[in-house]
């Protein structure tokens, strides 16, 4: 079995490696960097400064611990982008090694179809090489969208990769956009002495996340000197002597900010215009790749995964997707279950949630019940000094059954493991609250919450 797979970041290095251990002959064509968006310009660097912006925020806070830093902190821009590109650069090592380990070839170069079972692929001297293949997998991910604002292309405007290689930290930054990846980037710049505003459309930040989490995010933020707009549209970004100025308008009026950088964070698109999909009757809508539950497209022996198919833009997804892809091609039969799909933002507090939130609950019409436990009231959230969080469980009336997890506070992106095997186990409250927690920990609070659900908690008074 001669497997081609269109893309070497999350999605399709994964998939490469699980189909060389089960036997197929895999090439991978990558047109930048090993690793993908994720590994390069999105998940990995990012969290990079992130966790820089972070400890800066501990070290200020160090006396209330009982530790004091003599003499004035300092941010050094260009070590924390040289600590960026090292970690970047050792993982982009590891996944060159496991393709070789497990025999992969890698092709450099932009990946074309010409028929059902050849590939075009041009490299960068200009030269092209034809892939002959039995199957396929569109592992393509996807690009910063930037919607057609007045002024987005002058200087100083960026998307999110410009943000991660910014060559001095910025005094001021707008972003546009309240999503995921305007809000971590808020979380970076913002410790770091940054003076950033989030300008968002809809009335709330963070639409993805269950909306009391994302209320709790959106005060947290404000309490640190973030400015968020909401219900406001940005209608043309200008120059300015300080830089750029940014116009907006909401029911109050208009309005205008100025800021040394702009940051667009409005999403991600599908990128597959250079595969010419249309060439072999891939079908497609709205610019991503139609795929059904085993990951194949309409095209019988072609699938694709990832951002491409603008499911869940999120590589964990990329990931499994490309398991799936893989073990259907390889004679068994796997289907795609989102039921279980975690997500995370990074903010400080974390937030990490699975399964349903309040509002989809309430759409749906479930019957339902709430479990909410402060972690003022646990101990190790106590001792870390996050004690502004939360988690909520959701579950069904009937049966106790879990339908959804929001946690926001320290650690969440490690819990929510655990919320994740309770959905796909079907787990109910009781086989949580009976399950031994480990103490002093913050998951202990998961237990607390779901006893909080028939209003059982021990370590606060159950309303």
């Amino acid at each position: 079995m001669k497997l081609a797979v269109i893309g070497g970041g999350p999605g399709g290095y994964v998939a490469a490696i699980r189909a060389a251990q089960l036997g197929a002959e895999v090439t991978v064509i990558e047109k930048d960097t090993l690793g993908g968006t994720c590994l390069n310009v999105g998940c990995i660097p990012t969290k990079v400064l992130l966790h820089s912006s972070e400890l800066l925020q501990q070290i200020k806070a160090g006396a209330d611990i009982g530790i004091k830093v003599e003499g004035k902190v300092t941010v050094d821009w260009e070590s924390i982008q040289n600590r960026k590109k090292a970690v970047v650069n050792k993982l982009v090592f590891g996944v060159k090694g496991l393709l070789a380990a497990n025999k992969v070839k890698v092709i450099k170069g932009t990946a074309t179809f010409e028929s059902n079972n050849t590939l075009s692929v041009e490299k960068k001297d200009g030269s092209v090489e034809k892939i002959n293949f039995d199957t396929a997998i569109i592992a393509s991910g996807s690009v910063p969208f930037i919607p057609p604002i007045i002024g987005s292309k002058l200087p100083g405007v960026i998307d999110s990769t410009g943000a991660l290689n910014l060559e001095n930290n910025p005094k001021s930054l707008v972003v546009i956009g309240g999503g995921v990846i305007g809000v971590e980037f808020a979380s970076i710049f913002n410790p770091l002495g940054c003076k950033v505003s989030i300008i968002e459309m809809l009335p709330y930040i963070l639409p993805p996340v269950d909306r009391e989490i994302a209320e709790l995010t959106r005060k947290e933020l404000i309490s640190k000197g973030v400015d968020i707009y909401n219900n406001s549209k940005v209608t043309a970004i200008e120059k300015s002597n300080n830089g750029l100025k940014v116009l907006f308008t909401n029911d109050k009026g208009d309005f205008s900010i100025e800021s040394e950088k702009v940051l667009v964070a409005v999403g991600r698109r599908s990128n597959i215009v250079d595969l010419e999909v249309e060439k072999i009757g891939i079908r497609t809508e709205r610019g991503c790749i139609l795929v059904d539950d085993k990951m194949e497209t309409n095209i019988k022996g072609i699938y694709a995964i990832g951002d491409c198919t603008g499911k869940n833009m999120l590589a964990h997804v990329a990931s499994d997707q490309g398991i799936v892809a893989v073990e259907n091609i390889m004679g068994e039969n796997k289907k795609m279950d989102y039921k279980t799909v975690p997500s995370c933002v990074y903010t400080k507090p974390e937030i990490a949630s699975v399964g349903l939130t309040e509002e989809e609950a309430k759409k749906k019409g479930i019957d339902y019940k709430i479990g909410k436990f402060p972690l003022a009231a646990n101990g190790k959230s106590l001792i870390m000094g996050e004690t502004s969080g939360v988690i909520k469980f959701i579950t069904d009336k009937k049966y106790d059954e879990v339908l959804g997890v929001h946690i926001y506070g320290p650690r969440a992106t490690d819990l929510i493991t655990e919320a994740a095997l309770a959905l796909r186990l079907e787990a109910t409250v009781e086989e949580i609250v009976t399950t031994v927690h480990a103490h002093p920990t913050v998951g202990e609070a998961m237990k607390e919450a779901a006893l909080a659900v028939n209003k059982g908690a021990i370590h606060m008074v159950n309303k």
